[in-house]
């Protein structure tokens, strides 16, 4: 059963494209570095930051470094509100923790930027814990996963990423605890992507995600 509930923040609590792709285009042009397809600038949403920096520009991981700070001080500064929360989602968290779930946080944004950005929104008010992205991005997915899980008590059999992304498909995988991708987000390309590793259920918006869990707990119970 079902009792831990675990949130991707880009792509499926919120749709942070405008303010994540202006601060991307400010890094392209304050260093003058090659124009990016608008294909390759949307997979800079979700995935660590100078992991998509080495991707498209190869460039060490000092040097992406360098670039992701430039990125950071941007976003924070300029374009940390740009965002929106997808249609349906506070209903769904609602609902949830009317059934008594836990709700977490656990996303790659850096965490004092994701709190901040979370408070904005009030999510704080309906989530019980979050989690992000340590300053040196050292955090693999599922070390933020299991940070959450610790928080709340939680076992991999009554816990549950929802994700956007590959990334969070095996932060999942390695974790140990269920998933529910979603394709109203911006990560999910393909369903090779969705079938890579194992899930419950794909929300094609954010009501499916109830609908998941809940037949979930009762395919459990039967």
């Amino acid at each position: 059963m079902i009792k831990n509930v675990l949130f991707d923040l880009d792509g499926t609590l919120l749709d942070t494209t405008e303010g994540v792709l202006e601060s991307v285009k400010y890094v392209i042009q304050e260093l003058g570095l090659r124009e990016l397809e608008d294909g390759e600038l949307v997979q800079f949403i979700g995935p660590p930051i100078q992991n998509s920096f080495m991707k498209f520009y190869g460039v060490t991981e000092n040097e992406a470094q360098q670039l992701g700070e430039l990125f950071r001080n941007y976003y924070k500064n300029k374009a940390l509100f740009l965002a929106k929360p997808y249609d349906g989602i506070y209903e769904v968290c609602n609902v949830m923790k009317m059934h008594g779930m836990k709700l977490a946080v656990a996303t790659y944004k850096r965490e004092d930027y994701a709190i901040e950005l979370l408070k904005h929104f009030h999510f704080d008010e309906i989530f019980d814990v979050m989690h992000g992205a340590d300053n040196n991005n050292r955090l693999k997915k599922s070390d933020i996963v299991q940070l959450c899980m610790k928080e709340m008590n939680s076992n991999i059999d009554d816990c549950v990423l929802i994700g956007d992304t590959l990334h969070d498909s095996l932060g999942a995988f390695n974790a140990g605890v269920h998933f529910i991708p979603v394709t109203y987000g911006f990560g999910f390309n393909n369903i090779e992507e969705l079938t890579q590793y194992p899930n419950i259920g794909v929300a094609k918006s954010t009501f499916d995600i109830w609908n998941i869990i809940s037949h979930f707990d009762k395919k459990d119970k039967g």
